[in-house]
């Protein structure tokens, strides 16, 4: 019986090793183990781990052309739905979406879906040079994506299919949005996946621009109006930073999580035998929050040579970062600071961070979200010797966009108002990922920017006629 076969372990480099170096924890799986875990799949008949996928990929048929031995079949079952198998293997957080719904997870282990898309996607790109460029007949309409991160390469990908001529806007000067510049080379190698899943968004004939700032180079009335685009469609992210508003985050050696990653990942601060880029870490390194951006954050510390603590205002049942990366952080070494929350931090007397101020706290009843509330314990005040604090509390996007095109409406938290298929109020303009929702997921961005390519195929035919 399928789902008597344990879960096939993957293999990962050792902790003390990985913890000095910037090499991926995970090696995946190969094709026998590959072979022997899609074994375990039941092929429902009623699957729920495409329902719980956000793009809806086919995963019992990808994963039976596994068991047949067709990776080639399996690939080309994926691509249909997603342009990313690579990177979403890697980064997705499958125990909440396919995997959380897979029916053996109801008594045992689900099967290894991620790990499963990880090894076809990888296998693809090892074997892309075999597979021509597709033909695709060309429409005769141009659409303008803005953003190249995850949101923005699933929509160009799927417009290019339908035969729009698309290009896509990157402010940066280096193409993938947050899968360069916020996801650690631990996690998402950037010339071994990132780089080369962008190259098999090229052959579908999508052209890129790096360093054109959107709100600055050039707006999206200037697209509309005068540059003969038929649609626009606004994929960039969220890269503004939140923090605390205490005393003290104006000292030198406070940054916000955004901050520190472009640094290293982005900028090559991660590799100082080929990147002259400075990055200040010090001895001690406090993160403040409990995502993967938080984790993201600890563990780059740690690799750049320092102590490094997480202080996080819940308890660890409560932390929203994937138990992966948890796990992973623990096991690096990583000091974790549960139901602990930062009240200011204090410095030298030449303006540089000596210390973080800390209240214990503890959960009171559950918010109208669900969640229990932290509340201070009175006279709990407690220091963290500390020279460098790293802020990772969220963000929201950038307010360039909005501000600079006319009739396009924002919420209370500056994002950019969309509706499920990514329409907003001004019309031909529409919207997905990290923009409209702020921070949230690679694949849930993908999601909305396959959701949007439909829309806007809809609208310019309707249009047209």
């Amino acid at each position: 019986m399928a789902n008597k076969i344990p879960r096939v372990a993957v293999r990962e480099q050792d902790p003390k090793l990985r913890a000095t170096n910037f090499e991926e924890v995970c090696y995946g799986y190969n094709w026998d183990e590959a072979s022997l875990e899609a074994t375990r799949c039941l092929n429902c008949k009623n699957p729920r781990c495409v329902a719980a996928c956000p793009v809806n990929i086919n995963i019992p048929e990808f994963i039976h052309h596994l068991t047949e031995g067709d990776i080639r079949a399996a690939a080309d079952t994926i691509h249909i739905d997603s342009s990313l198998p690579s990177i979403c293997g890697r980064v997705c957080p499958q125990e909440s979406q396919c995997e959380g719904s897979c029916v053996l997870g109801i008594k045992g282990e689900p099967v290894a879906i991620g790990k499963l898309e990880r090894f076809v996607g990888d296998w693809s790109l090892e074997h892309s040079a075999e597979v021509e460029a597709p033909v695709i007949e060309q429409n005769g309409h141009r659409v303008a994506v803005v953003g190249s991160g995850p949101a923005g390469l699933a929509c160009a990908s799927d417009l290019a299919k339908l035969g729009y001529k698309v290009d896509v806007f990157e402010a940066l000067h280096r193409l993938g949005g947050v899968l360069s510049y916020g996801i650690p080379e631990f996690r998402l190698p950037k010339d071994r996946v990132v780089a080369r899943e962008i190259n098999e968004v090229k052959k579908l004939g999508v052209k890129f621009e790096t360093d054109v700032i959107i709100g600055r180079t050039m707006t999206i009335d200037s697209l509309l109006d005068n540059e003969g685009y038929d649609a626009v469609f606004v994929g960039s992210g969220a890269g503004l930073p939140r923090f605390m508003g205490i005393d003290g985050e104006n000292l030198n050696g406070v940054l916000s999580a955004n901050e520190f990653l472009t640094r290293v990942n982005l900028m090559g601060a991660w590799d100082p035998q080929h990147n002259d880029t400075p990055v200040y870490v010090g001895k001690k390194v406090v993160v403040v929050g409990g995502g993967n951006v938080a984790m993201d954050a600890v563990r780059t510390a740690k690799r750049l040579g320092a102590e490094a603590v997480i202080v996080y205002r819940r308890g660890e049942a409560e932390l929203p970062a994937r138990k992966e990366e948890v796990h992973h952080a623990k096991e690096e070494g990583i000091e974790f600071r549960m139901l602990t929350n930062p009240t200011h931090i204090f410095g030298t007397e030449d303006g540089w961070v000596k210390g973080i101020n800390c209240v214990e706290m503890e959960l009171g009843e559950p918010d109208a979200s669900g969640r229990r509330s932290p509340q201070e314990k009175a006279g709990s005040d407690f220091t963290i010797d500390c020279d460098v604090v790293i802020m990772a509390l969220g963000t929201s996007p950038n307010p360039l966009i909005a501000s600079t095109t006319s009739g396009l409406n924002i919420n209370r938290r500056g994002c950019i108002e969309a509706n499920e298929m990514g329409s907003t109020s001004r019309e031909g303009v529409f919207a997905g990922g990290d923009a409209v929702t702020g921070a949230a997921t690679v694949i849930l961005a993908m999601g909305a920017g396959r959701k949007a390519a439909k829309a806007i195929d809809e609208y310019i035919k309707a249009k047209k006629s």
